[in-house]
Protein backbone atom coordinates (compact mmCIF):
# COMPACT_ATOMS: atom_id res chain seq x y z
CA UNK A 1 0.00 0.00 0.00
CA UNK A 2 1.36 3.40 -1.06
CA UNK A 3 2.00 5.15 2.29
CA UNK A 4 0.73 8.74 0.44
CA UNK A 5 -2.25 6.91 0.24
CA UNK A 6 -2.84 5.70 3.50
CA UNK A 7 -6.00 5.75 5.12
CA UNK A 8 -5.18 7.55 8.10
CA UNK A 9 -8.34 9.36 8.98
CA UNK A 10 -10.09 5.66 8.96
CA UNK A 11 -6.88 4.07 10.85
CA UNK A 12 -7.77 6.34 13.60
CA UNK A 13 -11.91 6.03 13.31
CA UNK A 14 -11.27 2.16 13.55
CA UNK A 15 -8.37 2.28 16.55
CA UNK A 16 -10.88 4.30 18.74
CA UNK A 17 -13.82 2.30 17.92
CA UNK A 18 -12.16 -0.92 18.59
CA UNK A 19 -10.70 0.62 21.89
CA UNK A 20 -14.82 2.02 22.89
CA UNK A 21 -16.62 -1.37 21.11
CA UNK A 22 -18.68 1.51 20.01
CA UNK A 23 -19.73 4.37 17.33
CA UNK A 24 -20.89 6.91 19.19
CA UNK A 25 -18.24 6.71 22.36
CA UNK A 26 -15.63 6.85 19.38
CA UNK A 27 -17.07 9.41 17.54
CA UNK A 28 -17.56 11.66 20.97
CA UNK A 29 -13.62 10.99 22.04
CA UNK A 30 -12.32 12.65 18.13
CA UNK A 31 -14.81 14.76 17.56
CA UNK A 32 -16.67 14.28 14.65
CA UNK A 33 -20.20 12.14 14.07
CA UNK A 34 -21.09 8.90 14.92
CA UNK A 35 -22.03 8.42 11.07
CA UNK A 36 -18.07 9.97 10.17
CA UNK A 37 -16.89 7.20 12.23
CA UNK A 38 -18.97 4.27 10.63
CA UNK A 39 -18.16 5.67 7.10
CA UNK A 40 -14.49 5.74 7.98
CA UNK A 41 -14.93 2.03 9.18
CA UNK A 42 -16.88 0.46 6.17
CA UNK A 43 -14.62 2.13 4.12
CA UNK A 44 -11.55 0.74 5.66
CA UNK A 45 -13.26 -2.53 5.81
CA UNK A 46 -13.96 -2.13 1.86
CA UNK A 47 -10.53 -1.23 1.11
CA UNK A 48 -8.77 -4.22 2.94
CA UNK A 49 -11.58 -6.76 1.83
CA UNK A 50 -12.70 -7.85 5.28
CA UNK A 51 -15.03 -7.26 8.17
CA UNK A 52 -13.15 -5.61 11.07
CA UNK A 53 -16.42 -5.63 13.41
CA UNK A 54 -19.58 -7.91 14.05
CA UNK A 55 -22.23 -5.36 14.28
CA UNK A 56 -24.46 -6.48 17.64
CA UNK A 57 -27.64 -4.61 18.72
CA UNK A 58 -25.83 -3.16 21.75
CA UNK A 59 -22.42 -2.59 20.32
CA UNK A 60 -19.39 -3.78 18.05
CA UNK A 61 -17.24 -6.88 18.58
CA UNK A 62 -13.67 -7.17 16.76
CA UNK A 63 -13.55 -10.16 13.89
CA UNK A 64 -10.54 -11.60 13.91
CA UNK A 65 -9.33 -9.66 11.41
CA UNK A 66 -10.14 -6.38 13.46
CA UNK A 67 -8.13 -8.45 16.36
CA UNK A 68 -5.00 -8.61 14.62
CA UNK A 69 -4.83 -5.06 13.41
CA UNK A 70 -5.93 -2.73 16.31
CA UNK A 71 -2.53 -4.03 18.48
CA UNK A 72 -0.45 -2.69 15.52
CA UNK A 73 -2.10 0.54 14.85
CA UNK A 74 -1.67 1.31 18.51
CA UNK A 75 1.93 0.52 18.53
CA UNK A 76 2.05 2.38 15.38
CA UNK A 77 0.17 5.30 17.45
CA UNK A 78 1.82 5.39 20.82
CA UNK A 79 5.37 5.63 18.32
CA UNK A 80 3.61 8.75 16.52
CA UNK A 81 2.83 10.67 19.89
CA UNK A 82 6.19 9.89 21.65
CA UNK A 83 7.97 11.09 18.66
CA UNK A 84 6.02 14.03 18.44
CA UNK A 85 6.11 14.64 22.40
CA UNK A 86 10.15 15.30 21.71
CA UNK A 87 9.85 18.42 20.19
CA UNK A 88 10.27 21.00 22.35
CA UNK A 89 10.94 24.85 21.22
CA UNK A 90 10.97 24.35 17.47
CA UNK A 91 14.02 21.45 17.84
CA UNK A 92 13.14 17.57 18.36
CA UNK A 93 14.74 16.18 22.09
CA UNK A 94 16.82 13.49 21.50
CA UNK A 95 16.80 10.39 24.33
CA UNK A 96 19.57 9.55 25.93
CA UNK A 97 19.79 6.29 28.50
CA UNK A 98 22.05 6.62 31.06
CA UNK A 99 22.80 3.10 33.30
CA UNK A 100 24.46 4.85 36.45
CA UNK A 101 25.46 2.86 39.88
CA UNK A 102 23.66 3.33 42.75
CA UNK A 103 25.67 5.67 44.68
CA UNK A 104 26.28 8.18 42.00
CA UNK A 105 22.75 8.75 40.97
CA UNK A 106 21.80 9.35 44.70
CA UNK A 107 25.18 11.05 45.75
CA UNK A 108 25.93 12.83 42.74
CA UNK A 109 23.46 13.06 40.09
CA UNK A 110 20.05 13.44 41.32
CA UNK A 111 21.18 16.86 43.22
CA UNK A 112 22.37 17.85 39.49
CA UNK A 113 19.63 17.06 37.44
CA UNK A 114 17.60 20.27 37.30
CA UNK A 115 21.08 21.83 35.79
CA UNK A 116 21.36 19.07 33.27
CA UNK A 117 17.49 19.85 32.65
CA UNK A 118 18.74 23.86 32.45
CA UNK A 119 21.46 22.86 30.60
CA UNK A 120 20.43 20.61 27.65
CA UNK A 121 16.68 21.03 27.04
CA UNK A 122 17.05 19.19 23.96
CA UNK A 123 18.05 15.65 25.69
CA UNK A 124 15.57 13.29 26.75
CA UNK A 125 17.41 11.75 29.87
CA UNK A 126 16.11 8.33 30.79
CA UNK A 127 18.15 6.87 34.21
CA UNK A 128 18.24 3.67 34.61
CA UNK A 129 20.15 2.36 37.83
CA UNK A 130 22.13 -0.66 38.52
CA UNK A 131 24.95 -2.21 40.97
CA UNK A 132 27.56 -1.95 38.74
CA UNK A 133 26.67 -4.67 36.94
CA UNK A 134 25.97 -3.39 33.54
CA UNK A 135 25.15 -4.84 30.06
CA UNK A 136 25.12 -1.76 27.69
CA UNK A 137 23.82 -3.45 24.72
CA UNK A 138 21.54 -5.95 26.36
CA UNK A 139 19.97 -3.17 28.31
CA UNK A 140 20.11 -0.62 25.51
CA UNK A 141 22.12 2.11 27.29
CA UNK A 142 23.68 4.91 25.49
CA UNK A 143 26.49 5.19 28.07
CA UNK A 144 26.51 3.87 31.77
CA UNK A 145 28.51 5.37 34.60
CA UNK A 146 30.07 2.76 36.57
CA UNK A 147 33.06 1.85 39.58
CA UNK A 148 36.34 -0.14 38.83
CA UNK A 149 39.60 0.35 37.05
CA UNK A 150 38.20 1.10 33.82
CA UNK A 151 39.72 -1.93 31.80
CA UNK A 152 35.73 -3.76 30.63
CA UNK A 153 36.19 -5.58 26.95
CA UNK A 154 34.62 -4.22 24.09
CA UNK A 155 33.37 -0.86 26.37
CA UNK A 156 35.22 3.00 26.06
CA UNK A 157 35.76 4.51 29.54
CA UNK A 158 36.67 7.82 30.61
CA UNK A 159 37.58 8.50 33.91
CA UNK A 160 34.93 10.65 35.77
CA UNK A 161 35.73 10.77 39.17
CA UNK A 162 37.77 9.89 42.06
CA UNK A 163 35.58 8.83 45.45
CA UNK A 164 38.22 7.53 47.89
CA UNK A 165 36.79 5.11 49.62
CA UNK A 166 36.69 5.49 54.23
CA UNK A 167 34.74 4.28 57.16
CA UNK A 168 31.43 5.76 58.01
CA UNK A 169 28.97 5.09 60.76
CA UNK A 170 26.27 6.39 63.44
CA UNK A 171 27.19 9.22 65.80
CA UNK A 172 26.22 6.22 68.64
CA UNK A 173 29.01 3.58 67.24
CA UNK A 174 31.16 6.56 66.37
CA UNK A 175 31.55 7.47 70.29
CA UNK A 176 33.15 3.87 70.85
CA UNK A 177 35.84 4.53 68.34
CA UNK A 178 39.14 5.90 69.24
CA UNK A 179 41.27 4.43 66.81
CA UNK A 180 41.07 2.48 63.69
CA UNK A 181 41.76 -1.34 65.47
CA UNK A 182 38.28 -0.48 68.04
CA UNK A 183 36.35 -1.78 64.53
CA UNK A 184 37.72 -5.34 65.46
CA UNK A 185 34.86 -5.30 67.87
CA UNK A 186 32.23 -3.63 65.47
CA UNK A 187 30.09 -5.28 62.41
CA UNK A 188 32.22 -4.19 58.95
CA UNK A 189 29.13 -3.92 56.13
CA UNK A 190 30.84 -4.65 53.20
CA UNK A 191 30.64 -4.87 49.51
CA UNK A 192 31.42 -7.66 47.10
CA UNK A 193 35.12 -6.61 46.42
CA UNK A 194 36.59 -8.61 48.95
CA UNK A 195 39.97 -6.84 49.50
CA UNK A 196 38.62 -2.73 50.42
CA UNK A 197 38.31 -3.14 54.29
CA UNK A 198 42.03 -5.30 54.19
CA UNK A 199 43.49 -2.27 51.86
CA UNK A 200 41.44 0.40 54.57
CA UNK A 201 43.21 -1.25 57.11
CA UNK A 202 46.35 -1.38 55.77
CA UNK A 203 45.97 2.44 54.64
CA UNK A 204 45.18 3.30 58.47
CA UNK A 205 47.93 1.38 59.65
CA UNK A 206 45.96 -0.97 61.61
CA UNK A 207 45.63 -4.75 61.08
CA UNK A 208 42.38 -6.06 59.75
CA UNK A 209 40.19 -8.47 61.70
CA UNK A 210 38.14 -11.26 60.22
CA UNK A 211 35.59 -9.91 58.21
CA UNK A 212 32.14 -11.96 58.42
CA UNK A 213 29.51 -8.77 58.44
CA UNK A 214 26.67 -8.14 55.86
CA UNK A 215 27.85 -8.03 52.25
CA UNK A 216 25.71 -5.87 49.55
CA UNK A 217 25.97 -5.21 46.23
CA UNK A 218 25.56 -1.86 46.51
CA UNK A 219 26.98 1.88 48.31
CA UNK A 220 23.84 2.97 49.01
CA UNK A 221 22.27 0.19 50.33
CA UNK A 222 25.13 0.03 52.79
CA UNK A 223 25.26 2.85 54.03
CA UNK A 224 21.67 2.95 54.89
CA UNK A 225 22.30 -0.28 56.99
CA UNK A 226 25.09 2.17 58.60
CA UNK A 227 23.01 4.92 58.69
CA UNK A 228 20.65 2.52 60.89
CA UNK A 229 23.20 1.98 63.06
CA UNK A 230 23.60 -1.57 61.94
CA UNK A 231 27.56 -1.63 61.43
CA UNK A 232 29.82 0.45 59.80
CA UNK A 233 30.17 0.90 55.95
CA UNK A 234 33.38 1.30 53.97
CA UNK A 235 32.01 3.98 51.16
CA UNK A 236 32.84 7.19 49.10
CA UNK A 237 32.57 9.81 51.81
CA UNK A 238 32.56 12.57 49.00
CA UNK A 239 29.05 11.17 47.78
CA UNK A 240 27.29 10.81 50.69
CA UNK A 241 27.22 14.26 51.65
CA UNK A 242 24.42 14.98 52.73
CA UNK A 243 23.78 12.28 55.65
CA UNK A 244 27.18 13.91 56.89
CA UNK A 245 25.98 17.37 56.70
CA UNK A 246 23.08 16.35 58.82
CA UNK A 247 25.33 14.08 61.28
CA UNK A 248 23.12 11.06 60.47
CA UNK A 249 26.50 9.52 59.64
CA UNK A 250 30.06 10.04 61.02
CA UNK A 251 33.21 9.84 59.26
CA UNK A 252 35.54 8.44 62.38
CA UNK A 253 38.78 8.21 60.86
CA UNK A 254 40.72 9.95 58.11
CA UNK A 255 41.93 7.53 56.33
CA UNK A 256 40.69 6.26 53.25
CA UNK A 257 41.84 4.27 50.34
CA UNK A 258 41.35 4.48 46.68
CA UNK A 259 40.15 1.05 44.85
CA UNK A 260 38.65 2.57 41.44
CA UNK A 261 37.39 5.81 40.19
CA UNK A 262 33.77 6.10 38.17
CA UNK A 263 34.00 5.84 34.55
CA UNK A 264 31.71 6.94 31.98
CA UNK A 265 31.53 4.41 29.45
CA UNK A 266 30.14 3.54 25.94
CA UNK A 267 30.45 0.70 23.53
CA UNK A 268 33.28 0.98 21.44
CA UNK A 269 30.24 -0.08 18.46
CA UNK A 270 28.37 2.74 19.57
CA UNK A 271 28.26 5.94 17.59
CA UNK A 272 28.36 8.86 19.39
CA UNK A 273 25.31 10.91 18.84
CA UNK A 274 24.72 14.58 19.98
CA UNK A 275 22.84 13.97 23.19
CA UNK A 276 25.89 11.00 24.41
CA UNK A 277 28.08 14.50 23.41
CA UNK A 278 26.21 16.98 25.49
CA UNK A 279 25.92 14.67 28.58
CA UNK A 280 29.14 14.31 28.71
CA UNK A 281 30.29 18.22 27.89
CA UNK A 282 28.10 18.99 30.57
CA UNK A 283 29.14 16.04 33.09
CA UNK A 284 32.74 17.21 32.79
CA UNK A 285 31.76 20.77 33.07
CA UNK A 286 30.41 20.11 36.50
CA UNK A 287 32.77 17.79 37.94
CA UNK A 288 35.53 19.78 36.23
Amino acid sequence: MDRAQLPLNALRAFEAAARHLNFTRAAVELCVSQGAVSHQVAQLEARLGVSLFRRLPRGLALTDEGQALVPVLVDAFDRIGATLDRYSDGRLREVLTLGVVGSFATGWLLPRLDAFRRACPEVDLRVMTNNNRVDLAGEGLDLAIRFGDGAWHGVHAEPVLTAPLTALCAPAIAQRLSSPGDLARETLLRSYRADEWPRWFAAAGAEAPPLRGPMFDNSVLMVAAAVAGQGVALAPAALFAPELAAERLVRPFAAEVVTGRYWLTRLHSRPDGAAMAAFRTWLHDEIG
